[in-house]
């Protein structure tokens, strides 16, 4: 057992680990695009749920389109929405990151805020386009 530790530590650390830093602003940017994903991940249940009922035939998808109108299923939606975009855009962040790009503290601090940011815009766009598309529809 002894000789598997001594040779645990000698092995060589991933490159990000002696690059990043974590600050306040990267664990908690890092901590939410956690807890989105993880969110988004009971988005695609209310999703697979919502396609069992329409594969199952007409009466049950009369009940669960009951259900799924329901207006707490509404804010779960716009929850969803919510996710989605900051997910999104906090992965492309991370995938700058992986470049080597951005590590530094200013420049993550700023790159938190563009997150933020860009969630809201994303959140408004989608907002937009599903209100819009909502219209045409009628």
């Amino acid at each position: 057992m002894h000789d598997a530790e001594q040779r645990m530590r000698e092995r060589p650390l991933a490159p990000h680990i002696t690059a990043y830093r974590m600050t306040r602003y990267t664990l908690l940017s890092s901590f939410s695009n956690r807890a989105t994903g993880a969110g988004l991940s009971v988005g695609l249940l209310v999703l697979v749920l919502w396609l069992i009922a329409v594969a199952r035939g007409a009466a049950l998808y009369q009940r669960a389109s009951a259900w799924f109108a329901a207006p707490v299923m509404k804010v779960l939606y716009a929850l969803l929405i919510v996710a989605f975009a900051y997910h999104l855009v906090a992965g492309i962040r991370h995938l700058v990151w992986d470049t080597g790009h951005g590590l530094e503290r200013r420049q993550s601090k700023l790159s938190a805020w563009i997150v933020l940011g860009a969630t809201v815009l994303v959140v408004l766009a989608l907002g937009y386009w599903l209100s819009m598309g909502h219209r045409v529809a009628r």
